[in-house]
Parts: structure tokens; sequence; C-alpha cells
């Protein structure tokens, strides 16, 4: 009987201590504390104060894409939302990433950088909850036409930054 009574005692113990490992996690979404109350977002068309024309509406939609694949969140209209997201594109960059093999002034490959600040304000209060820049690159090589290039690498910066702005909102980092 003693043997039986240590087996199950410390079967017990084993599984008391599994269990505790698993104390404090949570199943499902866990927001950061500034967004503890907010459960709709709504994301107005980005303001752009960059050169770089017709960039707005990529950049909200990219955003509102990666907002809908995290599903944290559920985007709505402004009327119907607990948060607006107001974006503002303040860069967009294109620095040398390689320069051609024996001439150090022409490229061959860019880095593309686009900068979006973001504000997020509780819709009934007006209030700002939080603050954030991030930042997106992509890389593109130098073939006969930059520019074409450089548009085709815009939507790849853009999905990076929101893949930054959508882990700031849920996780908040």
């Amino acid at each position: 009987m003693g043997r039986r009574w240590y087996s199950r005692a410390s079967g017990a113990c084993l599984l008391a201590l599994a269990l505790a490992g698993c104390a404090g996690y949570t199943v499902g979404p866990i927001q950061p504390t500034f967004m503890k109350d907010i459960h709709r977002l709504s994301v107005p068309i980005f303001d752009n104060h960059t050169n770089e024309p017709d960039i707005e509406a990529l950049a909200t939609t990219t955003l509102i894409k990666q907002l809908q694949q995290d599903g944290t969140y559920q985007v709505t209209r402004s009327d119907q939302a607990d948060a607006e997201i107001k974006g503002i594109i303040t860069d967009v960059l294109r620095s040398q990433a390689r320069a051609l093999t024996g001439n150090v002034l022409a490229s061959s490959e860019f880095n593309l950088t686009v900068r979006i600040h973001l504000n997020i304000i509780d819709a009934r209060t007006k209030a700002t909850l939080s603050q954030r820049d991030v930042e997106g690159t992509s890389r593109f090589f130098v073939q006969n036409d930059v520019p074409q290039q450089e548009r085709q690498a815009l939507p790849l910066a853009f999905e990076d930054a929101s893949v930054q702005a959508t882990s700031f909102l849920t996780e908040g980092w």
C-alpha cells in the first residue's frame, strides 16, 4: 500500500506542477493596456506629407487588410468604432543598397523606406490613446525604369510597416 500511495502522490504533484506552469495564460487576443476597451477600429484614409503622389489609399488599405488578417479588432465605419487610427505618411526614402561593380556612384539595388506616424484616438472622448512611428522597408533592383520599379516596391514597404503597426496595436510593441 505504501508504494501505491507514493506513486499516486507523486503523480498528483506532477499534475499540479504541470497545471501551475500554465497559470496566467489566457486564450484569445490580449490587447495592450491603452487598447483594453477597444474592440472596433476605424481607419480613415491616411494623410500624405510626402512628394510621392497617390499613395494614401495604398497605405490605408494595406493596414486595414493586415488588421483584418490578425482578427483582434473589427474594422468598421467611424460612427461604429471605439477608436480611430489616423495615419500620416511622413517619408518615402530611397537609398543605395548596392553599387555597380567598378562604379560606386551607380546603383544596382535600392532600399525603399516608408515612415508612417500613427495616432490612435478614442472615438468617444477624442483623446489620444497612443502614438507610434512605424517604418517599412523593401528592396528593388535597378533596371530600365527606376520610378516604375520603385512604385512596384512600395506595396511591400507598406506591408512591412503595416505588420509593425498591427503588432503595436495588438501586442503593444
